[in-house]
C-alpha cells in the first residue's frame, strides 16, 4: 500500500490528512505533497495522520523536517495520530516537538486558541 493525501484550507490552518503508509518510499512523495499545497501565505499546519497503517524512521524524520520549517517561520505545527503513530512517535521522544494530538477536534482547538 502506497500513501495517499489530501488537503484541506481550514479557517485557522492549512490541514493535510494521509492514508496509507508513511515510510522511505513514500517520504519523498509525502513532502512533496505538502510543499506543493502549502500556499505563500505562512499558516499554521496541520498533519492527519489518524489513517496512517505504518510509519517508521524515514516518515519521523520527514515530519521532523516540516516541524523545523515551521518552527523557524514561528508557526504552528501538529500532528494528529491513531495509536500506532503516537506508540511510534512516543517510542523517540518526539511528541512535544510534533506537538502531538489526541484527535482532530482537539488540535484544531488549539490552533485556533
Amino acid at each position: 500500500m502506497s500513501l495517499r493525501g489530501g488537503y484541506e484550507q481550514q479557517e485557522s490552518c492549512l490541514l493535510f490528512r494521509f492514508t496509507g503508509q508513511l515510510d522511505a518510499y513514500s517520504e519523498k512523495q509525502f513532502l512533496s505533497f505538502i510543499a506543493d499545497h502549502r500556499t505563500s501565505t505562512p499558516q499554521p499546519l496541520l498533519i492527519d495522520l489518524s489513517r496512517i497503517d505504518f510509519i517508521d524512521s524515514s516518515g519521523l524524520g520527514a515530519l521532523v523536517q516540516l516541524a523545523k520549517q515551521c518552527n523557524e517561520q514561528k508557526l504552528q505545527f501538529l500532528v494528529v495520530g491513531n495509536p500506532r503513530v503516537v506508540q511510534t512517535v512516543k517510542l523517540v521522544r518526539l511528541e512535544e516537538y510534533l506537538h502531538l494530538q489526541p484527535d482532530l477536534d482537539t488540535a484544531l482547538d488549539a490552533i485556533a486558541a
